[in-house]
């Protein structure tokens, strides 16, 4: 029975009502606490991509190199260790090479936001340039299809521009700033990825123990390994979300025996 006291909410309203012009624009209103927080990290990954640009610059590249790799290749992480492999006198096949190999991480980040993408093949492969670790994280997030498409481009278009003029204004500065290490801005771009990770570990069983097995394992392999293959390691992490606790009972009922209810929170 509806208390007495109860008001509905304007979603509530929209659903019962059956009108579908306010359905379609209810769940498209974005919140400003998810707008914020990807201005916040579009501000942090500003931060960064004035680092990058300066050290490209201070590292003797051209101002261009940086530019047009932030345009084309839009991945902080790859960009950076393309940069250090060409700063110190590395081939460009061996700078593609390593760039190449720390981004096939986001081939799982394109699995977990194909739907967000849209339909339209020009569109997915516009959006497909702007999956990253960030643009996944706020659309894992969202529950609603819609607001999982909102927080994707949102993030994803701003991202880019934020990205893309830092590494900019960073080139031009070049040398003026010095040695961006002494900033400390190296640390702004993990900080903004731990604050995105740590809303889903309130979540499932299985998501915190696949994200401590991940993290044990990079740590593990990061003093014998490359840089950028213990990220790709703890990708096995999520073989742990997979695995059954001994001890768990089966969910399949034998045949003959009652059903019954899955618990409330459901599988993990």
């Amino acid at each position: 029975m509806r208390s007495p006291h109860r008001t509905d909410s304007p979603l509530e309203r929209t659903v019962a009502s059956g009108t579908p012009s306010d359905a379609a624009a209810v769940p498209a209103r974005t919140d400003r606490s998810l707008l914020r927080d990807i201005a916040l990290v579009c501000l942090a990954d500003a931060v960064v991509g004035v680092s990058f640009g300066a050290i490209a610059v201070t590292g003797g590249l051209p101002v261009w190199v940086p530019v047009l790799m932030s345009l084309i290749v839009f991945a902080g992480s790859a960009q950076f260790s393309t940069v250090a492999v060409l700063t110190a006198g590395g081939g460009p096949v061996a700078a593609a090479a390593t760039g190449l190999l720390l981004n096939t991480r986001t081939a799982a980040f394109s699995l977990a936001v194909a739907d967000a993408l849209g339909r339209s093949w020009p569109v997915r492969l516009v959006g497909a340039h702007l999956v990253t670790d960030e643009t996944a994280a706020f659309v894992l997030a969202q529950r609603d299809p819609r607001r999982r498409r909102a927080a994707f481009w949102i993030s994803g278009l701003g991202l880019f521009a934020a990205w893309n003029l830092s590494v900019l204004a960073g080139a031009l500065a070049g040398s003026a700033l010095g040695d961006t290490a002494r900033f400390g801005l190296d640390a702004a771009f993990p900080a903004v990825l731990l604050a995105l990770v740590l809303p889903a570990l309130r979540g499932s069983a299985g998501v915190r123990r696949a994200a401590a097995a991940g993290a044990v394992i990079a740590v593990a392999a990061t003093p014998v390994l490359p840089a950028g293959v213990p990220v790709l390691l703890a990708l096995t992490g999520l073989l742990v979300a997979r695995t059954p606790r001994r001890g768990t009972p089966s969910r399949t009922p034998r045949p003959g025996s009652p059903s019954r209810t899955t618990s409330p929170g459901g599988p993990s």
